[in-house]
């Protein structure tokens, strides 16, 4: 359990009871960006209405994903509590008792800390330090939920990378273990930070592009990273080769939640074979323009 200073968000009328060791701001509402800057949110639902109103608030389970939250009322609804817990609500208590409340405030904040260690032991490729699949639809299934409200393009690439059977050949198995963590880290460096790069299967790579000013902006950064994966990669001295084919699903053109825009996305990717240095599906092989987030040209 922490002993760092926490810093609270509380959310709803009233004013928090006196006495909690902690910074604490307060708020109105609460929504993923501001939940994720505290390492606990307390939403007070002084009456049944209240309590109601959080339990189909549509942002309630987008802050529990980033951090504890308890919800702070003294009415007793089973049917609400099991909502609220449900969208992720760690505790559900009286707001009266200050000593009471921040125990459980701690307790909340410790078994999210575990909570997001196990879960990112769980969600990692071992082999790139990559998120793995689960991770990125999870990812993917939280921006989706705000997209629903905020209606913006996003575009989920899929890279089939082959040649590292020939790696193994030629150089033994950990080359290509090797090779394969070379080729993340090169993926990971032409991105933006906001942009997610997860290994999804031994042959291929997910990137997700969250953020994007123009549709085609997905098409043109597909392009930049299958003609980067073109050149050499030195493993234990060689210049080592690989071929990429890319597929790309598009929100909401292509599908409206993760599973359809991935299966999308690798069924484009896996439906030919990877041509040398020019393994491109469905996408134009000369000429790209500079993406939004080509940030290296």
């Amino acid at each position: 359990m922490t002993s760092q200073p926490f810093s609270l968000l509380w959310v709803g009328p009233g004013a928090p009871p006196p006495g909690l060791p902690a910074a604490v701001t307060l708020a109105t509402t609460v929504d993923a960006a501001s939940a994720r800057l505290h390492d606990a949110v307390l939403v007070h639902a002084p009456d049944a209405p209240a309590l109601a109103g959080w339990a189909r608030h549509s942002d309630l389970a987008q802050a529990g994903f980033e951090t504890a939250v308890l919800v702070l009322t003294p009415v007793d609804d089973e049917a609400l509590e099991h909502d609220l817990l449900r969208r992720g609500v760690q505790a559900i208590l009286p707001a009266d008792d200050a000593a009471a409340l921040w125990r459980a405030t701690r307790h909340a904040v410790a078994r999210k800390q575990a909570e997001r260690a196990l879960h990112h032991a769980y969600a990692t490729d071992l082999a790139t330090g990559l998120p793995h699949q689960a991770q990125l639809v999870e990812h993917m299934t939280q921006l989706l939920a705000l997209r629903e409200r905020q209606p913006a393009p996003m575009v989920l690439v899929v890279l089939r990378v082959e040649g590292y059977a020939q790696v193994a050949t030629q150089l033994g198995a950990e080359a290509a273990n090797v090779l394969r963590r070379k080729v993340a880290v090169r993926l990971r460096g032409l991105l933006r930070a906001s942009d997610v790069v997860a290994a999804i299967a031994p042959d291929a790579f997910g990137v997700l592009l969250g953020h994007l000013d123009a549709k085609a902006d997905g098409q043109r950064v597909a392009t930049k990273l299958v003609r980067a994966l073109q050149q050499p990669i030195p493993v234990a001295g060689q210049p080592c080769q690989v071929s990429a084919v890319v597929g790309l699903a598009l929100y909401p053109d292509h599908g409206k939640d993760a599973h359809a825009l991935l299966q999308r996305a690798s069924a484009q990717a896996g439906s030919v074979a990877a041509l040398g240095n020019e393994g491109f599906a469905s996408l134009a092989q000369r000429g790209a323009a500079a993406a939004a987030n080509d940030e290296d040209g």
